[in-house]
């Protein structure tokens, strides 16, 4: 294993130097300092006093600009909730980190955990731009990243639902009560469950005996997330709007075309899509579900209180934290595990019905 000797050799430094650089003392500069971490991480150095203190340090990274976790309502703070159950009583402080894409351009994911002291980290909200994910592809700190899949790193994991099953469950449902024609609606937000889900829906489709048709499988594409970004942040605000203004390149470009072509339901890869759609087939005239029935992806605190309830996909958020815990102590036990799914759920509201014989 590196030692703080290895460094300073290799800097040409005292190890004194080097032992004050890694442990933050006042008297080193910051150039320096910065110079000592990349050069520990370089030579895979490992912080040996952090496995011997009572406490051991691991910490939730959040994309603060994707993610809201801070109130009960918001997206991440169950799986959150979920991860400190499992972690504190198993002996770790557990720290919640929130970076943006700045913070991340500013060091190595690597550096940064050395220099703060965590031995590995539970990763929330990153999307396939974000720096520090092609960090992950070498790091060797281990992280466990939910919804987002990093190949050939042993120092990585995957967690999430398994959203492919989702989506089975999804048209086999819709199948089930008579629907031939659904169409697919979706946001590609630079995640791996974007085209998981997309998947899953062609897949269950040709299952199922029903014919894909590629003018009914549509896709947002990422440069509309600013809209949907404040379309989430109004939906999960404590007082939700009666109605929802979007993107007229959006819904109104694909909605009439779905109905007038005789498409009897649609499934939405995100609940406030779904929210979003059921209000605009409403202003275009159309009663859900009489008219046309609508699914749902992840049961967000909204599913229930749309107009009418929606029916949608639920992820046990939850859960989701516990198995992060669970991945990410594999991988602190020199376990090498890659994906960690948990099964979908369907959760059956008013949104939709049989279509009548």
């Amino acid at each position: 294993m590196t030692t703080i000797q290895d460094i300073a050799d290799k800097m040409g430094v005292s190890k004194s130097t080097v032992s004050k650089a890694l442990n933050d003392a006042p008297d080193i500069s910051e150039a320096l300092r910065k110079q000592v971490l990349e050069t520990a991480v370089a030579l895979g150095y490992t912080k040996l006093r952090r496995y011997k203190k009572p406490t051991k340090k691991v910490c939730i990274i959040i994309e603060k600009e994707n993610m809201r976790y801070q109130e009960p309502h918001h997206f991440a703070y169950d799986i959150l909730v979920g991860f400190r159950q499992m972690a504190e009583p198993a002996g770790f402080d557990v720290e919640i980190v929130p970076v943006d894409i700045k913070t991340q351009r500013s060091q190595h994911y690597d550096v940064f955990m050395l220099k703060h002291d965590y031995i590995g980290a539970f990763v929330v909200g990153f999307s396939l731009s974000d720096p520090w994910i092609q960090d992950f592809k070498i790091s060797r700190t281990p992280a466990v990243l939910f919804d987002n899949y990093i190949v050939g790193n042993p120092s990585t994991a995957y967690v999430g639902i398994d959203n492919e099953e989702g989506m089975e469950l999804a048209v086999s449902y819709l199948a089930g009560l008579g629907h031939r024609k659904i169409a697919y609606l979706g946001v590609d937000n630079s995640l791996v469950f974007s085209a998981d889900r997309k998947t899953g829906y062609m897949t269950a489709l040709i299952s199922h005996g029903l014919t894909v048709q590629p003018e009914y499988c549509i896709e947002v594409p990422a440069a509309s997330q600013n809209e949907f970004q404040e379309l989430r942040k109004l939906l999960l605000s404590e007082e939700r709007p009666t109605a929802v203004l979007v993107s007229d390149d959006i819904l109104e470009k694909h909605l009439p075309r779905f109905l007038e072509n005789g498409i009897t339901a649609i499934i939405c890869n995100q609940d406030t899509l779904a929210s979003a759609t059921l209000t605009q087939c409403q202003q275009l005239g159309f009663q859900v579900p009489d008219d046309i029935s609508i699914i749902g992806f992840d049961d967000l605190p909204i599913a229930a209180c749309t107009s009418p309830p929606l029916t949608t996909i639920r992820q046990d958020r939850l859960e989701l934290g516990k198995s992060g815990f669970f991945a990410l102590s594999s991988l602190l036990n020199h376990i090498p595990i890659s994906t960690y799914l948990l099964h979908a759920q369907l959760i059956q509201r008013e949104s939709t019905r049989k279509i009548p014989l």
